[in-house]
């Protein structure tokens, strides 16, 4: 039976907000001065709102980060994270103390994400640290699955180090070299990174430090960091990026914080150790306990001793590039295709 015109209408009007929305969200993320920010927080708000009222009367199911809307003769398959959307706009809200009379009662946040998790078909996690902290907000897990995001191999792939480090101009003989790719912000830990890599330095004077990456936090630590032999590049494209991983003999990521972090999969994948925190999915990720420094006290003064005995004892590389192999997107993708035809063969018997 065929949708009547008023329904088609309304799905249309559906799509082109959620479109929009997520159109926003990717500005959102994107560097634009601070009154381009404003306005994407206004129109982003009112898109929203208009989406949660509009959609909120139907069933969604959520599969990581794609949303079928499910109707009797139609599936929509779209791209997006509503519930990530509607979260960020009520938290702004809140935080400019704004009260809407379209909520009739306070939303807590969680409440919304709680509600879909558990109504979702299936929840798709990129670690199992993620899972865990939605149980720590009351999720149940029960239609959870763990797939972890992955790398591309073509990109990522082992070279011979002198010879990529001689093509970056960066080449030094007797140097070690130890690394950091990402932003340069507080979560990353980059503010400690300058302490870190004295600890480093005072314990092996002939190591070449090497950041891949900007942020706010640029300045800062290139000042904090006088003295030591510092190779900032800034940001650079993937294919660059492989080169600098490869170049490194050891990778830091000290983050106070990560979900999922690709770059160790990625620097793995070169066949360069990470040394990294003890926070959120990195270990995980790292996959070797002996890799990986526990949070709390001196930690930056463990890091850095970690880092050098890594470099004086030295580490298998193609143990971790073997271990990488396990994570492409193609395996990735054929895990995910494989959890959504079950999902949607099951809706179809339904």
């Amino acid at each position: 039976m065929l949708m009547n015109t008023t329904k088609i209408k309304e799905r249309i009007g559906h799509l082109l907000i959620m479109v929009m929305s997520v159109l926003l969200l990717e500005l959102k993320y994107s560097e634009q001065p601070p009154l381009i920010r404003t306005l994407y927080g206004v129109v982003v708000t009112f898109l929203v709102i208009m989406q949660y009222a509009l959609f909120r009367k139907h069933k969604l199911v959520v599969l990581g980060s794609l949303f079928l809307i499910r109707e009797p003769n139609i599936f929509f398959v779209l791209s997006t994270s509503d519930v990530a959307i509607i979260a960020y706009v009520l938290l702004e809200l809140r935080r400019l103390k704004l009260k809407l009379s379209i909520f009739k009662e306070p939303l807590d946040v969680r409440d919304i994400y709680l509600e879909t998790l558990e109504n979702a078909a299936r929840c798709i996690f990129v670690s199992r640290a993620l899972l865990e902290k939605a149980k720590s907000f009351g999720y149940s897990g029960q239609n959870a699955t763990v797939i972890p995001n992955g790398y591309d191999p073509d990109v990522f792939k082992p070279m011979d180090k002198n010879t990529v480090r001689k093509e970056l101009g960066i080449y030094k003989e007797n140097t070690h070299y130890v690394g950091f790719v990402g932003n340069l912000i507080p979560i990353k830990r980059a503010d400690k990174l300058p302490e870190i890599f004295r600890k480093i330095a005072k314990e092996l004077p002939n190591t070449r430090f090497l950041i891949v990456g900007d942020g706010a936090l640029r300045d800062k630590i290139l000042k904090e960091m006088k003295g030591l032999d510092v190779v900032f590049a800034g940001r650079v494209p993937q294919v660059e990026v492989a080169k600098y991983m490869n170049a490194m003999d050891v990778m830091v990521l000290p983050s106070r914080n990560e979900g999922w972090p690709c770059v160790i999969l990625e620097a793995q994948a070169c066949g360069t150790c990470v040394i990294g925190s003890s926070n959120g999915g990195i270990p995980e990720a790292i996959g070797f306990e002996k890799y990986v420094v526990q949070e709390g006290d001196k930690f930056e003064e463990r890091f850095g001793k970690r880092v050098v005995e890594v470099l004086r004892e030295g580490y298998d590389m193609n143990r971790l590039m073997e271990r990488a192999k396990g994570f492409t997107w193609v395996k990735v993708v054929e895990r995910e295709t494989e959890l959504y035809e079950q999902i949607i063969q099951a809706f179809r018997r339904d």
